[in-house]
């Protein structure tokens, strides 16, 4: 990790617009939603070099003059736009707000599931509970309630979950298989794409999905379109009660985005359920994305940026970890890190543990 270990160079003039920059950005996240749910950004990217005027644009855009006058404008402050002659033109941060996928899964995510939550980050704060969850719904924690989210909610929760992993699958599938596990111990498998790619990889494998009632059953009707359903099997449990059943004997424990879930001492006692369920021969490999892995600042911007999610509206106590932490978790639930591989997919690490001899 190059960065956070030094002061910026930065003169003290621009270091006093960024703070500008952090005490309107509210604004800022909301008129580049508003450009793109509008279509601003997509018209002027069709005009390319030439760009376009404001009388132009109010032909193609159902919004008043005003409205799109106003839009521009803070558009203009924010690097979206350049304008020349009274036409506008799409500047870089402009193209990827409208083109880049990982930007516009960001939005949606933090729009229609964060937003109004963080609201009450500073109360999550003080009290160590996700007091911004009432906004979704009336749960201690959201994963009991992903199933019952309104459908944009559960289509933008589930876009940010799944964009990550799903672009370290290609990667991570000869990793996983290279030990040939014959029966995969998902746990907290939600909706099952990891299940239906290891299948897919794999046409003898099996696949436990440890998980939540209101996931299984989404999972097992996945696993019937998939047409795996004799292969994908549900485990129903509660992992932060210890009195409900853990899957024993599985050949390879899979968690992946998961232990991020869970507050430190909640994850030390998962892992010492796993220890304890593991078999001789028994590989956990967890896939987390840490912060101080990241091989690039915008990346350690984001995974930080995502740790307050958990605490104002996920669970109140979790976070994206530093490595360090993790590594010293899975050591005191009685495992050793036989690999450690950076760089999968968009920053995820890959940590094969094994029981201690």
């Amino acid at each position: 990790m190059y960065f956070y270990q030094s002061p910026k160079k930065i003169s003290a003039f621009d270091a006093k617009f960024e703070a500008q920059k952090i005490a309107f950005a509210p604004v800022s996240f909301q008129v580049a939603r508003c450009l793109n749910k509008f279509g601003l950004l997509a018209e002027v990217d069709q005009a390319g070099e030439q760009g376009i005027s404001l009388v132009q644009l109010t032909q193609h855009v159902e919004l008043s003059e005003y409205a799109i006058h106003v839009l521009l404008d803070m558009g203009l402050s924010m690097g979206i736009f350049w304008c020349k002659d009274d036409h506008y033109r799409l500047d870089k941060t402009g193209y990827f707000l409208l083109h880049d996928d990982m930007a516009a899964k960001n939005l949606n995510f933090i729009h229609d599931v964060c937003y109004q939550g963080l609201f009450e980050l500073d109360e999550s704060l003080k009290q160590g509970k996700a007091i911004g969850l009432k906004h979704l719904g009336d749960w201690d924690t959201i994963y009991p309630g992903l199933s019952q989210l309104p459908e944009q909610t559960k289509k933008s929760w589930f876009e940010f979950d799944h964009y990550y992993s799903d672009h370290a699958f290609d990667s991570l599938l000869p990793l996983i298989f290279k030990s040939q596990p014959d029966h995969i111990i998902d746990v907290g498998g939600n909706t099952g794409k990891w299940a239906f790619a290891c299948t897919h990889y794999n046409k003898t494998v099996k696949v436990t999905i440890m998980d939540l009632p209101g996931q299984l059953a989404v999972a097992m009707k996945n696993a019937q379109t998939h047409l795996v359903a004799d292969r994908v099997h549900p485990f129903e449990t509660d992992l932060l009660d210890s009195n409900k059943p853990f899957y024993q004997g599985g050949d390879l424990y899979w968690m992946s985005q998961f232990l991020d879930c869970f507050s430190k001492q909640q994850i030390i006692t998962i892992l010492q359920r796993t220890v304890a369920a593991m078999k001789p021969g028994s590989e956990l490999c967890i896939l987390e994305t840490y912060w101080d892995r990241q091989p690039h600042e915008a990346g350690a911007y984001c995974v930080n940026a995502t740790s307050l999610y958990f605490t104002a509206i996920a669970n109140g106590n979790s976070r994206m970890y530093h490595s360090k932490d993790m590594l010293k978790m899975i050591n005191e639930a009685g495992l050793y890190v036989d690999e450690d591989i950076d760089n999968i997919g968009l920053g995820h690490t890959l940590l094969r543990c094994k029981l201690k001899p």
